[in-house]
């Protein structure tokens, strides 16, 4: 129970602090747009604040070899490159433009598709945010890149990244909760009947006629072995005797009828019909 205990902890802890944000919002200041946007799974993180900068479409626009409008020809603070999906990986494109003194990059799908996808690869050496958006949404950045100082801001959707963490945490909590219940109340359940057949067993075996084995006086009907344990009945040793005539000893039988059966062992005869307790 405890081992379940700290187990329903740590994992009510990994859903709560494990969350990072899914989605942020890619903000164009003139013509004012936003679009939702999925941060890439290896760059660097948007914070609380985002970040705002002149934006400027790649050279080669895929961003698949070095950039021929290198960042640093730019009199800006921050630059974002534009860069359409295709051709190389979306690491590959994201370390170029990184290369290339780019604070950010914006990749746009090459096609119009309803779902955005999420980046993978491996965050070694990535320092930059990386964001992807629609096909429609790069194809409007595009047309308005102008390379000004605080044009285009990546935000992160905190919000929407804290109801979510709300969210999944709550039901996490109400499904941890009813594992326990229900762990709990079978628990309780199968000890509760255990306890109830224990204590009817007892019963019956305080019911039970007992009788002491001699030798000296054995029939040549009556049992030499005990049919539980299999070994032969000893001078004083204690036995009971169930209504179908059959004879264990007082221990054997004792522990037959509290824990496995509340039937003779040798001829399944009920002794719940027999004895009343």
């Amino acid at each position: 129970m405890r081992k379940l205990l700290a187990i329903t902890i740590i994992y009510y802890y990994i859903c709560c602090y494990s969350i990072k944000p899914t989605s942020a919002i890619v903000q164009l200041k003139s013509p004012s747009t936003s679009f939702l946007d999925t941060p890439a799974k290896f760059s660097a993180r948007i914070n609380s604040s985002g970040i705002c900068g002149a934006l400027v479409v790649a050279d080669p626009l895929d961003a698949c070899s070095s950039l021929v409008n290198n960042a640093f020809n730019f009199n800006r603070n921050i630059k974002f490159a534009l860069i359409v999906r295709g051709n190389c990986t979306f690491l590959e494109k994201v370390r170029i433009a990184q290369l290339a003194g780019f604070d950010g990059a914006i990749l746009f799908d090459d096609q119009a598709h309803e779902n955005l996808i999420s980046m993978i690869g491996n965050p070694k050496g990535i320092w930059i945010p990386a964001v992807f958006v629609s096909n429609e949404a790069g194809e409007t950045l595009m047309k308005h890149a102008r390379g000004e100082d605080g044009e285009c801001c990546i935000i992160s959707s905190l919000t929407e990244t804290s109801w979510n963490v709300l969210i999944i945490s709550f039901i996490s909590l109400l499904v941890i909760v009813s594992v326990l219940a229900v762990f709990v109340s079978v628990r309780v359940y199968w000890r509760n009947r255990n306890r109830s057949r224990n204590l009817v067993g007892e019963k019956l075996v305080e019911l039970l006629p007992c009788s002491t084995f001699n030798a000296t006086h054995i029939s040549g009907y009556m049992e030499k072995t005990c049919a539980i344990c299999l070994q032969d009945f000893k001078d004083g040793d204690s036995l009971k005797i169930l209504p179908c005539q059959h004879k264990f000893h007082a221990n054997c039988v004792g522990s037959w009828l509290t824990k496995w059966s509340k039937s003779c062992p040798v001829c399944k005869y009920d002794l719940k019909t027999e004895v009343a307790y």
